[in-house]
């Protein structure tokens, strides 16, 4: 009979309570055989073992010590603490569920390393979790293009060749209204213009709708009068609302790598709280031996002077 865990085969890795663990960062490069080259050894053996965990997985100090046997808990939490300094993790606290009612604690983990307004940026859910290829994302070209002037001739389109969008709404025109039937010729001249009206938003139907409302009895030209139309009647462009601006953003708050302790990404540069960093020299010095001894000797004698008023 087979056994539940077979010698040598891999454990499945620890998970988190739902809602809790890692998270991957966006927009990370592809894995590659040195992603971590430039870290030390241990960090860069605690790094290849996150990156390999899937979402959700536990990654406290606590089980990634019982994982990785090399290093106890304190090496563990060093580890932790260099590669929050060296941008490839912060921890954070998130709300979460219907009505962001609920906070819960995870840990960000990115193969590529981030600088800290990046990861300021993203807890303020300004990093898109989908990045758009550069082709997709590249606004498209809009010719200046004058009522006077009769546009360039355009190559004439083969059957095998794919239509737009702008070309099919141009093409449907004469379906909503008889009058501006249009030529495959006038469907390609008029395509960029048509696009435009696209690209802001305007529908098939909205853009027919428009186009043929109040058409005259006649329609001498109706590629004519498509292209006036066209210029005329463009939409303006839509308001862009920002997405931090918008109620979907989350909430996320910035802790310590550390220690835990929660605070705004600039009082956290690395991740990390002042005193997990090493860094005391701000911190307001105590009383010297010296203040310290006189206190005590200025208290002594008030209490030599109570107990001789009392006797």
């Amino acid at each position: 009979m087979a056994t539940a865990n077979p010698i040598g085969a891999p454990r499945p890795p620890a998970m988190a309570s739902p809602g809790y663990g890692k998270r991957s960062a966006p927009d990370q490069a592809p894995r590659r055989r040195d992603d971590f080259a430039h870290l030390p050894e241990r960090e860069a053996c605690i790094a290849s073992h996150i990156d390999r965990l899937p979402d959700g997985a536990a990654i406290d100090t606590k089980t990634l010590a019982a994982t990785l046997p090399a290093y106890g808990q304190q090496a563990v939490r060093s580890g932790l603490n260099a590669l929050s300094h060296a941008g490839h993790l912060r921890r954070v606290r998130e709300q979460v569920g219907e009505g962001r009612t609920q906070w819960v604690f995870r840990t960000y983990f990115s193969r590529t390393p981030r600088g800290d307004a990046w990861w300021a940026c993203f807890l303020a859910g300004d990093v898109p979790d989908v990045v758009d290829s550069p082709v997709a994302a590249a606004p498209r070209p809009t010719a200046e293009v004058h009522p006077d002037e009769e546009p360039p001739p355009r190559p004439a389109r083969t059957a095998r060749t794919a239509r737009s969008d702008a070309y099919e709404a141009l093409a449907a025109l004469g379906r909503t209204d008889a009058r501006l039937t249009l030529s495959a010729a006038e469907c390609a001249a008029l395509e960029d213009l048509a696009a435009e009206w696209l690209a802001r938003g305007v529908t098939p139907s909205d853009f027919a709708r428009t186009i043929t409302a109040g058409l005259p009895d006649v329609v001498h030209s109706p590629g004519a009068l498509t292209r006036k139309r066209l210029i005329d009647k463009l939409p303006p462009e839509p308001v862009r609302i920002a997405r931090s601006a918008t109620p979907d953003a989350p909430r996320r708050l910035m802790e310590c790598t550390g220690c835990g302790t929660p605070g705004r990404p600039e009082a956290l540069p690395g991740g990390l709280c002042r005193p997990c960093r090493g860094d005391l020299s701000d911190e307001p010095l105590g009383a010297t031996e010296a203040e310290i001894h006189g206190r005590v000797e200025r208290l002594r004698a008030t209490l030599r002077t109570r107990e001789r008023r009392r006797t």
